[in-house]
Formats: C-alpha cells, sequence, structure tokens
C-alpha cells in the first residue's frame, strides 16, 4: 500500500538573526483535510514558521515540500504567490475602501462570471450572502473574520496557514466560529497549520499538535498524547497547572509522604521531581488524626490543612498547606466543595497520573 503523501512537509528548518538561532531544526508534516497547532508561548519561533513556508521570510537552512514538491530550500525558491498558500492573521486585514463582495475577490484572476460565481458560493458557505456589498467597517469582529476566511479560500489554496486568527475575538463568537472555521477547511480538503499560544484552542482544533520551544519542536504528536504524555515537567505545566513533589532516588525508588513511586533508570542521589495535575488529587476527611488505608492505586495519604477554597465554575479548587514540609498543594474538585480554611484533609495522590522527571539542571 503506498504511503499518502503530505500536503506540507518541512525538513530541518532554522533561521537566525544576527547570529541568534530563533528557529531551529523544525520538522513537520500536515495532511490533506488535517489541522497541525504549532503551540508555545510568545516568541518561541511559531509565527516565524509560518512566515518561512508562506515565503515572505528565506530559512538560513532546511526545506518545504507541497505535495511532494520541493518549493524552496536554500537554492531554489517558489515565490510566494504560486506557492498555493492560504494566509490568514489576527487582524484580518480586509481592504476597507473594498466591499465584502470585492475582498472576497481580490486574489482572483480570469472571467468575471466564475469570479462572481466563486464569491457567491463562498459568501454563502460562510453566512454571509445579505452581507456582499456591505463595507468592513459595517460588520462585526465575527463577520469580518469570516469574510477574512472566504478570502482565502477563494484561490483553492492547498494550504492554509494561520496566525493567531480567532484570539481579536469576544470569547461568546469565538467556538462557534472557530468550528465553523475548521468545517469549512476540511470539506475543502485544505491542510492547516495554525499558530497558537492557548493549549485550549490547540486541544480543541488540532489532530496534531507540535509544541514549540525556544524555536525547537520539543513534542508532537495527537493532542491525546501530548497532554497525557507529557515529554517534561515544561511541557506538563504548559496545558494546566502542576503539583511539584521532590525527591530523591534510591534503588530505583522515590520516598514522598505519599509512599514510594518508582524511578526507573535515574541514577541513585538523583534529585526527581514528581509532577501531577490538581484534578488528579484525591481529597478524604481526617479521622481524629487518621487518614484513609493506603491503596496500590492511590498509595499512602498526606495530610494538609486547607489555606484557601475558591468555585470557579464547574469546579471547586482548593490549596493545601502540607503538614510534612508547608508546601502548597492544589486540588480540583467537580461541582461546589468549600472546606474552611484551616480544616484537615486527607490527599491521595493517583500513581496512574503522575510523572516522574529529574530535576531540572
Amino acid at each position: 500500500m503506498q504511503t499518502p503523501i503530505p500536503r506540507l512537509q518541512v525538513n530541518n528548518l532554522t533561521r537566525r538573526y544576527d547570529g541568534r538561532v530563533v528557529v531551529e531544526d523544525v520538522s513537520l508534516r500536515v495532511m490533506p483535510g488535517k489541522v497541525t497547532c504549532l503551540l508555545g508561548p510568545s516568541g518561541c519561533g511559531k509565527s516565524t514558521t509560518l512566515r518561512m513556508i508562506a515565503g515572505v521570510e528565506m530559512q538560513d537552512s532546511g526545506e518545504i515540500h507541497v505535495d511532494g514538491n520541493l518549493i524552496c530550500d536554500t537554492v531554489f525558491r517558489v515565490p510566494p504567490e504560486r506557492r498555493h498558500i492560504g494566509l490568514m492573521f489576527q487582524d484580518f486585514a480586509l481592504f476597507p475602501h473594498l466591499s465584502v463582495a470585492q475582498n472576497v475577490g481580490f486574489g482572483l484572476s480570469g472571467d468575471k462570471a466564475p469570479k462572481a460565481a466563486r464569491v457567491a458560493e463562498l459568501l454563502d458557505r460562510v453566512g454571509l450572502s445579505q452581507y456582499h456589498a456591505a463595507y468592513p467597517h459595517e460588520l462585526s469582529g465575527g463577520e469580518q473574520q469570516r469574510v477574512a476566511l472566504a478570502r482565502a479560500l477563494a484561490p483553492r489554496p492547498r494550504i492554509m496557514l494561520m496566525d493567531e486568527p480567532f484570539s481579536g475575538l469576544d470569547n461568546r463568537l469565538r467556538d462557534g466560529i472557530r468550528d465553523d472555521t475548521l468545517d469549512i477547511l476540511r470539506e475543502e480538503d485544505t491542510a492547516v497549520l495554525l499558530v497558537t499560544h492557548e493549549p485550549e484552542e490547540a486541544m480543541r482544533m488540532a489532530d496534531e499538535i507540535a509544541l514549540m520551544r525556544d524555536g525547537r519542536i520539543v513534542q508532537q504528536g495527537a493532542p491525546y498524547n501530548v497532554y497525557n504524555a507529557p515529554v517534561d515537567r515544561s511541557a506538563m505545566a504548559f496545558f494546566s497547572e502542576i503539583n511539584v513533589i521532590r525527591g530523591r532516588v534510591q534503588g530505583a525508588l522515590t520516598e514522598t509522604p505519599f509512599g514510594h513511586f518508582l524511578a526507573p533508570g535515574v541514577p541513585d542521589g538523583q534529585e526527581v521531581e514528581i509532577v501531577i495535575r490538581p484534578q488528579h488529587i484525591k481529597i478524604d476527611f481526617d479521622r481524629h488524626g487518621r487518614g484513609p488505608n493506603p491503596t496500590p492505586q492511590d498509595g499512602a495519604p498526606a495530610r494538609g490543612v486547607v489555606e484557601r477554597a475558591r468555585f470557579i465554575g464547574s469546579e471547586s479548587l482548593v490549596e493545601f498547606r502540607m503538614d510534612h514540609d508547608g508546601s502548597l498543594l492544589k486540588a480540583t474538585v467537580p461541582n461546589v466543595f468549600l472546606p474552611k480554611p484551616g480544616k484537615p484533609l486527607w490527599l491521595m495522590i493517583r500513581r496512574d497520573r503522575c510523572f516522574v522527571f529529574p530535576k531540572d539542571g
């Protein structure tokens, strides 16, 4: 069986500014009709990677292929306008002096009748047929975003590059417009590479996430795998709040107030960090100074005193000051659970949800 050819393939892309490496050895693949999110904090090289793929910036090394064909290396370069790549940005970049229909048809060439038909088709698909004669300033932010999508799709690009395109929208509008946008892009069989710094957006949109840090892709895979099998503590912390329990390894085991944790392959004496998310901490009541019995799944209990508790919508966040070392641990509980400050409770942590990482440095 023949291996499918990626719509977009990037090999070992590197970019330097004044000797400083901004993007280093980035490789990724995007298949037709799929969405890959470049996820990472501001300044990690996401937008620079997008600009190199678009052709508005030149890489120092590496190759870019579209449908198996080389479009750019350090010698050969297809101009941006011939790459069949669409662009969408946060500011929409609509022409204020052109109508909605004129904006959508701006990049189209050829006879007037086919152009008009394509514009009408796209405005219908984004639900804006009635605004074809309106001007951008007469539209809401969500409507402008849909015009920008229609304009980017008009030339039938094989690849769509999106740089934080939804970040300027009201939160109540964002989810619906985002989902509608992706539905249209998938119907068009467009390969999408989307830049975002919001983990929730990446988890919601992506077929694959490429997590970037300091110019490099540190982890890549399906959202479920990137979230549930983080490569290191920083990768885990990027997606959610975390709790960190420290210990030293002796005989491939780390002793903690919550019992022993396996640390295979870590040398004796090495300090490690046991990391767990707040939703995977279990809370039990104090029984005259005693907690629940240890279990293989949850280990041994450790006592803490409630520091504060807050209801934050669908769950409660409870912070504990731990008896054994005075550290602060956070737990989340579905619905309303608001114990008073000073109340002693016992905590247990799910062994199958803990990650043991060697301490940084």
